[in-house]
């Protein structure tokens, strides 16, 4: 199992707190510290899970949008977008629980054209003001015919985006780009007139799920 390296201390520190914790029920040989040990052995358990980052292999392609993000597809909508799109676009908004994998992936190839930081607030990210007021790193990819936007956003929880773009670097599809800890949503703006493959309610994997493909 493959974990992000933004993950590594937050599972080193959880390794060391629950071993302590067992290390301390052992010594003053309390039923009540076994249990609050065991507690501390699943919250270990369940960071290393939450940071794991699994290698994807998925259909791919030039027309092709493969979703940035694990999670589920709780928005279509159509947009005016000015910062990079110029212009009319449709938004697929994708929330990640706790449970789904965080790593983020290029959902086209192409060279990353923009890049945006916009520091905000912490609302739900299942929200639909989230996508204008919370934290949010945008990134742009002109893919030579098309122009498609992927924005991380901070969630309730989530306090913390990477984002590995830098400006001018040709990206690959399906590779990585980030990671957003604890809780978030990825919205992927896509040229209008894209053909949707995915629908409303779908459960998405990064790197692997096609969510549209680019107008002919």
């Amino acid at each position: 199992m493959n974990f992000a390296r933004e993950g590594l201390l937050f599972i080193a520190v959880a390794a060391v707190v629950a071993a302590s914790g067992f290390g301390f029920a052992i010594s003053r040989r309390s039923w009540g510290l076994w249990l609050a040990a065991f507690v501390l052995l699943l919250l270990a358990l369940w960071v290393a899970y939450f940071f794991r980052d699994p290698e994807r292999i998925g259909e791919r392609g030039p027309s092709l949008i493969v979703s940035p993000a694990d999670g589920k597809l709780i928005m279509i909508t159509e947009i005016d977008e000015p910062s990079f799109m110029q212009g009319r676009a449709v938004r697929l908004s994708i929330f990640m629980n706790v449970f789904d994998v965080h790593v983020n992936r290029y959902p086209v190839e192409g060279v990353v054209k923009y890049i945006h930081y916009n520091q905000g607030k912490f609302f739900n990210a299942s929200t639909d003001k989230s996508s204008l007021e919370n934290e949010q790193m945008s990134v742009g990819i002109d893919t030579g015919r098309y122009r498609v936007l992927v924005r991380q956003i901070a969630g309730l929880i989530a306090r913390r985006i990477v984002t590995y773009s830098k400006l001018g670097e040709t990206v690959r599809q399906g590779d990585r780009m980030g990671i957003i800890r604890f809780g978030s949503r990825v919205d992927v703006f896509l040229p209008f007139g894209s053909a949707l493959r995915a629908k409303l309610g779908d459960f998405t994997t990064a790197g692997v799920s096609v969510l549209a493909e680019l107008p002919k």
